[in-house]
Parts: C-alpha cells; sequence; structure tokens
C-alpha cells in the first residue's frame, strides 16, 4: 500500500471514537485497568484517518489516538455525487469488507465501523457490506485499506493510455 504523507496540520479535521475498551492486567498487587480507543479523523472532504490509543484514562487514550489517527491520513477518491469512483472490496486480518458506488439520494448504508469512516471522509452515498469477522478494529483497517486502494478515471486511463471517455464508456 503505497503511502504519502499528508500535512494533517492544515485540515479541519472531526474525530469519531468507534469504540473504548478497557483491558485488565492481573498483577501481584491486584488489577491495573487501561483503556485502548479507536479513533477516525476526518475533514469531511475526502481525508480519513483511524488510530488506536492506549492510557490509564479514557480522554488521554482518545487522545493519543486521535493523534494516531492524524499520522496515518490517506486520501480517498470521490467523483461528483459525493460516492466513491467504483466498487472495491478490502481486508484486514478476518475482516472484509465490500464498498459499492451508489446514486445521489441513497445514503450511507453500512454498519456502524465502516459507517464512521464513510462519514469521516465525506462520502455520502455508498453501499457496505462487511463480511467475515465483526471486530471493529479489523472492520475499520479494512475499510481504510479498500478506500486507499480507490483510483480516479483519471489515473486508470493513465494507466490503459486510453481517454478518461473511453474508461466511462
Amino acid at each position: 500500500m503505497k503511502r504519502t504523507i499528508i500535512d494533517a496540520s492544515q485540515l479541519e479535521l472531526n474525530e469519531k471514537v468507534v469504540s473504548i475498551k478497557r483491558v485488565t492486567k492481573v498483577v501481584k498487587g491486584g488489577r491495573n485497568f487501561r483503556f485502548t480507543a479507536l479513533v477516525v479523523v476526518g475533514d469531511g472532504n475526502g481525508y480519513v484517518g483511524a488510530g488506536l490509543g492506549k492510557a490509564t484514562e479514557i480522554p488521554e487514550a482518545i487522545r493519543k489516538g486521535k493523534e494516531d489517527a492524524m499520522k496515518k491520513l490517506i486520501k480517498v477518491k470521490l467523483d461528483e455525487n459525493k460516492s466513491i469512483t467504483h466498487d472495491i472490496s478490502g481486508k484486514h486480518t478476518g475482516a472484509s469488507i465490500l464498498l459499492k458506488r451508489a446514486p445521489e439520494g441513497t445514503g450511507v448504508i453500512a454498519g456502524g465501523p465502516a459507517r464512521s469512516v464513510c462519514e469521516m471522509a465525506g462520502i455520502a452515498n455508498i453501499r457496505t457490506k462487511s463480511l467475515g469477522s465483526n471486530n471493529k478494529q479489523n472492520v475499520v483497517l479494512a475499510t481504510l485499506s479498500a478506500l486507499s486502494q480507490l483510483k480516479s478515471p483519471e489515473e486508470v486511463a493513465k494507466l490503459r493510455g486510453k481517454t478518461v471517455e473511453e474508461i466511462l464508456g
């Protein structure tokens, strides 16, 4: 997966906490509680990222998750009706997700974790189907994997040595 560095300081990013898990470690003196926060950030205009933060307090875990997500931003190719440019599937460990483009007025038809990623990316019309594992972290990462593989019609035309009109039909 090709990554380009995106300067998050120039973007107006919103954050959405997908899940918070309490993790317990049993030690000699008792139990140690820590929290893990899965956070998705995006500007609602094509940039989205997800990160994981771990800390002894929830707000600190969320802050760390947001910082991690800002380091992993990707640019999503959107078409004129705020949908993806073509159908695609993504996979991360046991979770697979199918993303299908949709016409204007469809809305975001997606389960919880995938919905968060799509909304933060600014996708307004999409249909998704989560396959395999329903682990929230893996579904979010599978969705990001699929979105990062998207190509615009211009890129496809350039790769094939054709015009955009020939590609779109």
